[in-house]
């Protein structure tokens, strides 16, 4: 039994206003980014801002056809609609043209089409329908490597693309498992996994280790409170130790220190995983291995950032880091981004009145850079106006997600909030210096058809699921 759907009442119409609302400010400072004197028409299609508004027109005429179309159609095709998205990503690899160096567009006259920003909806769709399959378990390894799959497959063919900025948006996707009942304990892997590789970074391998087994046995300390069992644990890997940098001195064997540290933690780790055994703590089991896995993974990191990053990644790392300072080099656009910030300060200089916007100091300004344009014309008072309508429509789309009565529907609304977020944060982030630039865009703001219309179609896909939300029974 269903219940009659209100066609207008039902509509989130607040999301739909905050949506418009972004895509105004944002077209209006497309036009601030990138205006020209001889081509002074904001409705010129020659120019980004007269394309811009031919995509927004296009959006309109997608929002209509995804109300139109029934709403069970996106649970009964999204496995259909998942892998069409996987095969455009491997046309695209094969036969996409190269922009920026990365091959992930397609093009067709003046036209260019990104794949990867649909594939994020996609990705979503078939999330959210392997997830409510009724033989689905969060726990389940089977299960756990399906998800890993889902992910996965359209982030490591993106990658192969060489976009490296797309490709990360999919650990977004981990908030939504982590709301199903993911355990939180891959949460904290995560960021323990960003922190050893920022360490990695600056220290070198020896001190790490130390610092990692130091933090073993502090854990220990504090879990057990048996200072004989400590004590046992200290000695016998301070003995290994000391056994092992004794016979590399005298056999001039010359072997880096983090080996001599990993191997005494690899013989120590035996014996205490023998102990721990009899005594049945499970404790032992986790961080001897926690500690094997963190200083195998740091000696990783050398090898990865030095062969899988391209140079100018590995660039703005080390400026992001403050390893290097770069401020003519790679650290360029974030350093005038940051000049263009703070130089509007509390109102701004005035529409089209912004000196680094008019004088093309910040690259790729009406895309990727689009924040930078709001902060120099409009002040502290339009970015903060920007971030708080982000900011009511991630809280409004999450009060969305919760209050679904099926379960497809809760998913696939927390995976839209999950994308829209991490665009948001890391965009905005990146601009003012705080994350490294990947090149993803501000959400219905920065310039670019592709971007409009997946954004377009994540959000009315799911104002179109809520709008049918009374249909189900609770």
């Amino acid at each position: 039994m269903t219940r009659r759907l209100n066609r207008t009442g039902d509509v989130d119409w607040i999301s739909i206003a905050v949506y418009f609302l972004l895509v105004l400010l944002g077209w209006i400072n497309i036009y601030a980014a990138v205006y020209d004197q001889d081509h002074h028409s904001i409705f010129d299609t020659t120019q980004r801002y007269g394309k811009q508004l031919l995509w927004i027109g296009f959006s309109v005429l997608v929002i209509i056809a995804i109300f139109i179309i029934d709403v069970k159609f996106y649970d009964f095709f999204a496995y259909v609609i998942y892998g069409l998205l996987i095969s455009i990503l491997i046309i695209v690899l094969l036969f996409g043209v190269e922009v920026n160096g990365a091959r992930s567009w397609f093009e067709i006259g003046s036209f260019r089409m990104q794949p990867a920003e649909f594939a994020k909806f996609a990705t979503t769709l078939a999330l959210a329908k392997y997830l409510n399959s009724a033989n689905f378990k969060i726990h389940n390894l089977k299960s756990l490597f399906y998800l890993g799959l889902i992910i996965f497959l359209p982030a490591g063919l993106i990658l192969l693309q060489n976009d490296t900025g797309s490709a990360m948006v999919y650990i977004a996707f981990f908030f939504v498992l982590y709301r199903e009942g993911l355990s939180g304990s891959f949460l904290l892997i995560g960021v323990l996994s960003v922190v050893l590789f920022i360490m990695s970074m600056m220290l070198d391998l020896t001190t790490i280790s130390i610092l990692l087994t130091s933090s073993a046995v502090l854990v220990y300390a504090l879990y057990q409170r048996n200072w004989k069992e400590i004590g046992f644990v200290a000695g016998v890997f301070l003995a290994f130790g000391a056994i092992l940098y004794a016979i590399d001195y005298f056999f001039k064997l010359n072997r880096p220190g983090y080996q001599i540290v990993l191997l005494a933690v690899l013989l120590s780790g035996l014996i205490y995983l023998y102990f721990s055994y009899f005594k049945k703590l499970q404790i032992g089991f986790v961080l001897t291995f926690a500690l094997i896995a963190g200083i195998s993974y740091t000696t990783t990191v050398d090898y990865v950032f030095n062969n899988l990053l391209e140079a100018h990644q590995q660039d703005r790392i080390k400026v992001l880091l403050g390893m290097v300072d770069d401020p003519h080099g790679a650290g360029y656009n974030v350093t005038q981004s940051k000049i263009a910030i703070g130089s509007g300060g509390l109102t701004g200089k005035g529409f089209l009145q912004g000196t680094q916007t008019k004088f093309d100091f910040v690259p790729e300004q009406s895309t990727d850079f689009i924040f930078c344009t709001v902060g120099e014309e409009w002040g502290y008072l339009g970015t903060s106006t920007v971030i708080i309508l982000f900011v009511l429509l991630l809280l409004r789309l999450i009060f969305l997600a919760e209050r679904q009565r099926s379960h497809f529907n809760r998913i696939f609304g927390w995976g839209v909030v999950s994308v829209i977020f991490f665009h948001f944060a890391v965009n905005i982030a990146m601009t003012i210096g705080l994350a490294p630039v990947i090149g993803i865009p501000l959400p219905f703001f920065s310039y670019g058809g592709s971007s409009l219309w997946g954004f377009t179609f994540l959000l009315f896909v799911f104002l179109k699921l809520d709008s049918t939300r009374k249909q189900y029974l609770q």
